[in-house]
């Protein structure tokens, strides 16, 4: 988180991942003019997880913590990603009134596959 690069909302979002194997990584947003292209903390943790471990890296865990100490659970985009790596992975996020943890699968129910 204290390394995202948020000068347009000022909300600074960080991530962190667990790997089925154990490794940990770490992700944050990043903010761009265009909207449109800004990166979610999720999708960079994960985005470098496959890259350092290649594309038959799967999730354990994945954390998400922002500067506001606001609600925030992983955008529409995060859990599809998130499902695409680890459907059973555990999701912690703060959530209205307390800490939440839950599965990809149930934060994203059906989601996306290819056969």
């Amino acid at each position: 988180m204290k390394n995202a690069y948020a000068p347009y909302s000022k909300f600074r979002v960080g991530a962190a991942l667990l790997t089925t194997t154990g490794k940990l990584f770490l992700g944050c947003n990043v903010e761009n003019a265009s909207y449109g292209v800004t990166n979610c903390a999720e999708r960079t943790a994960i985005f470098s997880a496959v890259a350092q471990l290649g594309p038959k890296m799967k999730i354990r865990a994945i954390a998400v913590v922002n500067n506001r100490n606001a609600p925030c659970s992983p955008c529409g985009a995060c859990r599809q990603v998130i499902y695409q790596f680890g459907p059973e992975a555990i999701v912690y996020f703060l959530g209205s009134s307390r800490w939440k943890q839950m599965s990809a699968a149930d934060l994203l129910p059906d989601g996306f596959r290819l056969p």
